[in-house]
């Protein structure tokens, strides 16, 4: 179901004979905000001969796009467009949906334009921020993967081969998936994911801690994302300096094992340190198997715009959630007006509301600050539980859902969120 506000509008304009083999203009205000517009139209003849009317837009300075009269309609968002078309800046003002009058009765026509405006509106987005294709040691081809992504319900995808950048270049423009540019900077010593940036270095080997360094340091120049991968893993953990330059920590990677729960205490760590380090997840795919799978886990991201900077805009603002797959169990933090990646004032009194859904009969909630554990809620009946708590002075809370899996007869985190935070 679509979260986005809208705004439908309607318009019709009379065509008549005389104005055959001529361009036509259908003006409109483009508001402030859009996300994507979306243009349907129909045509009806007042005659007996069927009309022909081409089909097109412009913005305040450029035609936008064409189709003639291939289509009956187009959308354009910021990122993706339908073909013919140009995606990116709606810009406010002076826009016209444009016509040739190619064919016209005798009697004329009429056209009715329906155009709805989407706006840029805050939501919950999910996908998988780690994956691998052909492009390096993967199976899956791009096309597969985003088609996988697109069966599973998810919103986009972080193409993070080893080493290449090949993958930012040839993705497939027609998903509806928003396509991350990334990359595994892959070394002898550590894994490390640049997002957001098609080509974030220049040369991936390293023989030393300097060269880490700079090539960290290339990568933040050029605007990527950097977030440490399996930092904890028992077969390529991160083994430079643990304070070098980065955004995010990837506190889950493909399925829950001791590396993760490594990777969780050092995390928590961190937070009751008074350091606010946002983490995430990743599946880390590479090919068919029965675990390593797409988007599990899952990270849910709450995003102004379903687009690149958008989502990594709000992945730096810790309005992140991780679950072990796209059907949750999905927790939220809420104070007053402040949410889960939030700090709440120091003045603020209202309760921390806490709010988990996609529940299992037997699962466990905990609530978690940096004096650990402070409350367990057990879940009777599949469904979801709310519960409310003080602040209390503490730096943050968080929440954590573990799961008894019979497929493995463990009992594994099922999800988790990064914390709402408290100015003291």
């Amino acid at each position: 179901m679509d979260q986005r506000r809208k705004q439908i509008e309607t318009y019709r304009r009379v065509i008549v004979h005389a104005e055959q083999s001529t361009y036509l203009e259908v003006p409109f205000q483009m508001p402030e905000q859009v996300e994507e517009i979306h243009v349907n139209f129909i045509v009806r003849s007042l005659g007996e001969s069927r009309p022909v009317i081409d089909l097109g837009i412009r913005d305040s300075r450029k035609v936008r796009g064409w189709s003639g009269g291939a289509r009956t309609g187009f959308f354009i968002g910021l990122e993706k467009a339908t073909p013919g078309y140009l995606p990116g800046e709606l810009q406010s003002g002076d826009w016209a949906v444009l016509h040739n009058a190619y064919k016209v009765p005798e009697e004329g026509c009429e056209v009715e334009l329906t155009v709805t405006f989407y706006f840029q509106t805050p939501r919950w987005l999910k996908g998988d921020l780690h994956t691998h294709s052909v492009n390096s040691d993967g199976s899956y081809t791009l096309e597969e993967s985003a088609a996988i992504m697109e069966e599973l319900g998810c919103d986009f995808i972080a193409m993070t081969d080893h080493n290449a950048v090949s993958q930012n270049y040839t993705y497939p423009r027609s998903t509806s998936v928003v396509m991350i540019p990334g990359m595994e900077f892959t070394t002898n010593f550590g894994h490390s994911n640049f997002l957001g940036i098609a080509e974030p270095i220049d040369d991936f080997r390293v023989s030393n801690q300097a060269d880490v360094n700079a090539r960290l340091a290339t990568a933040r120049e050029r605007g990527a994302k950097i977030v440490l991968n399996h930092p904890h893993c028992d077969y390529c953990p991160w083994e430079w300096d643990l304070q070098v330059d980065h955004d995010w920590w990837e506190v889950w990677n493909g399925p829950w094992t001791a590396r993760n729960d490594r990777a969780l205490a050092w995390w928590q760590e961190q937070l009751a340190s008074g350091r606010r380090l946002v983490a995430i997840g990743g599946s880390d795919v590479h090919r068919p198997d029965p675990y390593v799978k797409h988007a599990m886990p899952c990270t849910w991201v709450y995003a102004a715009t379903r687009t690149v900077p958008g989502i990594l805009e709000a992945i730096g603002q810790g309005r992140v959630a991780i679950t072990y797959s796209p059907e949750g169990p999905f927790a939220q933090l809420a104070c007053g007006a402040y949410m889960t990646g939030d700090a709440v004032p120091a003045d603020a009194a209202e309760p921390v509301k806490v709010h988990v859904q996609q529940l299992l009969a037997g699962d466990e909630i905990k609530l978690i600050s940096e004096l650990g554990v402070e409350r367990t809620e057990i879940c009777t009946t599949a469904g979801s539980i709310d519960f409310e708590v003080e602040r209390s002075g503490r730096l943050f809370y968080r929440v954590e859902v573990w799961r008894h899996f019979e497929e493995v007869n463990q009992t594994l985190m099922a999800g988790l969120t990064n914390p709402i935070y408290f100015e003291k």
